[in-house]
């Protein structure tokens, strides 16, 4: 049987990806922080390990006899200190790379993020090459880039890697993307600009289970990336009215230019960051921007190569949490 390491198993994606791995015959250990949703794992016969990979030689016997490794774990949100996600998503990254050259791992499956792709634009079909790598709208997406770049040396040293980019995940026990816009719409009202006709891609958390699977056996991918969506771009708008009906409720906006909300966001950064004060901005740019305008990924590459086709569609997704929230919340 072979064995697999899943970093970030008991983050949002972990969750699904370790038992789907299992479900496929890998032998799985799965790293994390968070002993609650470890003991959870433990229960569904996964062997869970409290590791932190900031920190190697912590977690280095983990890596015997693996094959593969997932490194899912990151730092991920719009806002927080440059320091925190260097230590976590570029150095860290530089640590799993290291750990798995050392001890013969066959193959590292890095998951980025197309936020690298996020502009003050709309943006159509993007491609992987597509993006700037100077972009620095926030640090979440500086370190990606860097982290991105760490990947390749070690490709050029001799690693077998597989980056994909999964955009926006949503599905059961989502605790950002969706939760975020059903307390706007509770609250003061979901910010909307440009009438909300902008397009975006989304992506059901089982599909990204499903590409990690495939990334972890698929040949002759070595050095690849790969964009991964749902391939149902959507006004978003639609959407989310899509996600408020199947809860029972109502859209309530807030109907606001771009030029202002921009230029509120980055008052709100400066003074966050000038004050250092506690928590996040109730605006970013890097949310203005995601709101604002058209974001689509071309994912061509995925299924010609990857042999990816999403297992789940919005509208199943959709439905599966509006009844899970309307259950839970």
């Amino acid at each position: 049987m072979k064995k697999v390491l899943v970093t970030g198993a008991t983050g949002f994606l972990g969750k699904y990806l370790a038992p789907d791995l299992k479900s496929r015959g890998w032998d799985v250990i799965a790293m994390g922080r968070n002993e609650k949703a470890g003991a959870a794992l433990s229960q569904q016969g996964i062997d869970f390990r409290r590791g932190d990979f900031t920190r190697p030689d912590e977690c280095e016997d983990m890596f015997d006899s693996v094959e593969c490794v997932i490194h899912a774990g990151a730092l991920s949100t719009v806002w927080g200190k440059w320091e925190d996600f260097y230590n976590i998503n570029v150095q860290g990254t530089r640590n799993i790379c290291e750990l798995c050259l050392s001890h013969g791992v066959k193959r590292l499956v890095y998951i980025s993020s197309p936020s690298i792709y996020s502009s003050k634009h709309d943006r159509f079909d993007i491609p992987e090459n597509d993006y700037d790598p100077k972009n620095e709208l926030n640090y979440y997406i500086k370190s990606k880039i860097l982290a991105e770049r760490i990947i390749r040396e070690y490709n050029e040293k001799g690693l077998y890697t597989v980056v994909l980019r999964p955009r926006g995940l949503f599905g059961i026990g989502d605790t950002s993307l969706i939760p975020r816009v059903l307390r706007a719409n509770s609250k003061t009202g979901i910010p909307l600009v440009n009438g909300g006709n902008n397009y975006v891609d989304i992506t059901h958390v089982k599909n990204v289970s499903h590409a990690c699977c495939l990334a972890a056996s698929t040949d002759n991918i070595n050095g690849e990336v790969f964009n991964i969506t749902n391939g149902e771009p959507m006004v978003f708008r639609e959407i989310l009215e899509l996600f408020l009906s199947s809860i029972g409720e109502k859209p309530k906006y807030l109907k606001l230019p771009f030029g202002l909300v921009y230029g509120a966001a980055s008052f709100l950064e400066w003074l966050y960051r000038t004050f250092r004060l506690s928590g996040e901005p109730v605006l970013t740019k890097y949310t203005v921007c995601t709101i604002s305008f058209s974001q689509t990924l071309n994912i061509e590459n995925a299924r010609k190569k990857l042999g990816y086709s999403p297992i789940i569609t919005l509208a199943e997704g959709i439905s599966e949490y509006g009844q899970w929230w309307k259950e839970n919340k």
